[in-house]
């Protein structure tokens, strides 16, 4: 894509403007004030869109598909939103020479990467101190990836072990060595209630308390609570995640599981940020059936009201 002058100007500026993590006491990002400014748009919604192995093994010759390092340009000129979250599935993070080629299309889209969501391949309260100790390492190598990216912050999962209850305290100490290397890279480490039976807030709560570390915190997903089928619940769910928040939230009104689907109050749940005094970013998560491209841009509008 070919860029104007005004147009690499504006690019330039925005590059100078990125998130600014300090580690002295804790990271402390300069976040934009704008409503339009402090969205995102995340790249899973646009997985079927996005050139990966799994979509090369299935493909749909009627389905073009874009190369990530093309996400930020196309976030910017279609949604008129600088700031992306980059599913690190979409990231060849085990090839520097890419991962380089992505940073810069992300700077010459004048974007930023606000967060980095993976997978860290096994479970950070196994039973098994060494396989424990291998999923900690994996964490590890997201946070220099993140690094790469010029990306504050990347969000790890709490996969299950089967037979084996969820552990708060061996959670806990998988992920202090984890938040620890991370404050030593200016990288925050973030919990989402993304799993209902692993990821549980309160659970996840628990954990970031046990922690207690400020490079350790919460992602709130504003509908993934609601799988319980319990409003009270999600609500609640989302109060205790906000509370612990503080660069990166997932937008989405509503969620579909096994067939069934389960609606957010948007204004109820930017109430929640608000009063949490949350001051992070809100990346945009379509998970609805349909176009994610309409359904991105709904979710835009609507944040945009609510952050007025």
């Amino acid at each position: 894509m070919k860029m104007s002058r005004r147009d690499f100007v504006i690019a330039s500026i925005w590059a100078s403007m990125g998130p600014r993590v300090q580690a002295a006491g804790g990271p402390s990002i300069v976040f934009p004030s704008a409503p339009r400014d402090r969205l995102a748009v995340a790249s899973y919604p646009f997985r079927g869109f996005i050139d990966t192995p799994s979509n090369n093994r299935a493909r749909d010759p009627q389905v073009t598909r874009m190369n990530i390092k093309e996400f930020p340009a196309l976030v910017a000129e279609r949604f008129q939103i600088r700031n992306v979250e980059l599913l690190g599935q979409h990231i060849r993070a085990g090839e520097p020479a890419l991962v380089e080629e992505l940073r810069a299309a992300v700077r010459a889209a004048g974007s930023h990467v606000v967060n980095i969501p993976t997978s860290v391949g096994g479970s950070l309260y196994d039973p098994d101190a060494a396989r424990r100790a291998t999923t900690a390492a994996n964490a590890k190598k997201w946070i220099d990836t993140a690094v790469a990216l010029d990306c504050p912050s990347v969000r790890v999962h709490i996969q299950g072990v089967k037979g084996t209850p969820r552990d708060a305290a061996v959670a806990a100490e998988s992920l202090a060595s984890v938040a620890e290397y991370g404050a030593s890279k200016n990288v925050m480490v973030n919990l989402e209630n993304d799993d209902i039976t692993t990821e549980d807030a309160f659970f996840l709560a628990k954990v970031i308390d046990q922690v207690n570390s400020p490079w350790l915190r919460a992602l709130p997903d504003f509908c993934n609570s609601m799988l319980k089928g319990d409003e009270a619940f999600n609500y609640d769910a989302v109060k205790e995640m906000f509370r612990r928040a503080y660069n990166i939230s997932h937008v989405k009104d509503v969620e579909i599981d096994h067939g069934k689907t389960f609606r957010v109050d948007m204004e109820r749940t930017f109430a929640i940020a608000k009063a949490s005094e949350y001051k992070g970013y809100f990346s945009m998560e379509f998970e609805g059936e349909g176009d994610p491209y309409a359904g991105t841009q709904k979710l835009i509008d609507q944040s945009l009201q609510y952050l007025r």
